[in-house]
């Protein structure tokens, strides 16, 4: 099992045996992190979309380790204002880094990015598409949360059609043992055809409703995501669905004593503040759980673990 010069594109790339080594490896950083492994690596940090979390988890995983960071938080000051190809960017970042970290609208972006650099290419989420660093920190903080990922029953909540994390996530879940998945959202916001197909397929059990009552006593994990506005190409579409869930304390009266409520961030108005002093709320360790797994992905990718 070799990670070194390996692109991070998507979750489909990996086995469930590499995806085990990539926890295993951040749980052994999370505990001790040296603080000159990556030295004299630059990593580029090129977001065309905007993001706090992933950005600022990136480089605070790469400036841990004792590397540089350079790039851009915004395309503003770039020449693709003058209109430079997405592959010649690439071309020329890759005269100046050992890993390229990316996140762009385009679905298929962070592909084509890998197809143009020398250097190892990681996807920081492409349109609607794939976010498998989100992915893998999602389960890493289901391990660290509830010991295990094999068995466990999970609600995923929201925008599910154009939830990238929802899509990657329930993905690599295929790969884990006696899974079960529910799509909690309005008709419009279900999750695509082609993910319930690939379930179908690989016999892994499911069902979709549109309330989280019906099934809030079966979870060992709920998953909630906003409305993504950005996403919809109608406005009005947008205001239908616009604060369809709301979760508070009342929605753990027939929760199992256990559950944990993820959430990739940001939220908007989908969990109240009143959740975020439960133990039932994982959404804070979740986003600090990102910072050990970058770390462990830049580490293997430049070849200073293995």
């Amino acid at each position: 099992m070799s990670f070194k010069n390996r692109d991070i594109i998507s979750i489909k790339d990996f086995s469930k045996k590499e995806i085990l080594h990539i926890l295993s490896i951040a749980n052994k950083l999370e505990k001790k992190t040296p603080p000159t492994l990556l030295k004299g690596k630059v990593m580029s940090s090129l977001f065309f979309e905007p993001s706090t979390r992933t950005r600022l988890s990136f480089a605070s995983a790469m400036e841990r380790l004792g590397g540089e960071v350079l790039g851009f938080s915004s395309t503003a000051s770039t020449s693709i204002k003058k209109g430079e190809s997405l592959f010649d960017t690439i071309k020329m970042v890759d005269q100046y880094s050992d890993v390229i970290v990316m996140r762009h609208p385009g679905e298929g972006a962070a592909r084509l990015a890998a197809e143009a650099a020398t250097v190892p290419v990681i996807n920081a989420g492409d349109g609607a598409n794939q976010h498998p660093t989100q992915t893998l920190l999602d389960l890493y903080t289901i391990k660290k949360t509830k010991g295990k990922v094999d068995g466990i029953t999970i609600g995923f909540c929201g925008d599910l059609k154009y939830g990238r994390t929802v899509h990657s996530l329930a993905v690599a879940l295929e790969q884990f043992d006696n899974i079960t998945l529910y799509f909690i959202a309005p008709q419009a916001l279900q999750i695509p055809n082609e993910y319930l197909e690939e379930l179908k397929a690989k016999k892994i059990k499911f069902k979709q409703c549109d309330k989280i009552e019906d099934c809030i006593n079966k979870l060992d994990v709920l998953y909630m995501t906003r409305i993504q506005e950005e996403r919809f190409p109608d406005p009005l579409e947008y205001q239908k669905v616009k604060g369809v869930y709301r979760i508070g304390l009342e929605i753990l009266k027939n929760a199992k004593k256990d559950l944990k409520i993820m959430h990739p961030l940001p939220r908007v108005d989908e969990i109240k503040t009143e959740l975020d002093n439960t133990p039932h709320a994982a959404y804070f360790e979740q986003a600090g759980n990102g910072v050990h797994v970058r770390k462990a992905l830049l580490a293997l990718v430049l070849g200073v673990e293995k």
